[in-house]
């Protein structure tokens, strides 16, 4: 159901608004009312935005330092498996005592990642931490 309304228009506007109306299957009607729609749901946009805004820019600032934490674990992997790979002689199969020892450091290093989860300490801050006292000297 369409209801009647009565505004004013700027001359301008309105010789604008009846220069579209004349082209055909066009009228002053349908013209405002797409106007007014398009406004209006523009303007909801805009206020979901608003709302939304704090919440994603947070988002996205954990999202970075995820990516950041990621990047500095990768790199260190890289370099704890070239190290490893490159400086540790291989273990004999027949020295069951290298054996022995090398599984206790194993279980020992699982043991402090899982400490670590558990307390909320990470590698990445001991990477920032010593790290920050040397970007503050010149």
């Amino acid at each position: 159901m369409k209801r009647r309304h009565e505004f004013y228009l700027d001359a301008d506007v309105s010789e604008q608004l009846a220069a579209l109306a004349t082209k055909p299957g066009a009228s002053k009607t349908a013209i405002m009312s797409d106007a007014l729609r398009a406004y209006l749901e523009r303007r909801g946009a805009n206020e979901l935005d608003q709302r939304f805004r704090a919440r994603l820019d947070r988002l996205s600032m954990q999202l970075g330092r995820i990516e950041r934490d990621q990047q500095v674990m990768a790199e260190m992997l890289a370099l704890f498996v070239r190290f490893q790979l490159t400086v540790t002689a291989p273990v004999p199969d027949a020295d069951r005592a290298a054996r022995a020892l090398g599984q206790a450091r194993y279980d020992s290093f699982l043991e402090q990642v899982s400490r670590r989860l558990v307390g909320g300490a990470g590698a990445i801050e001991d990477v920032l931490a010593l790290r920050r006292p040397a970007e503050s000297t010149p």
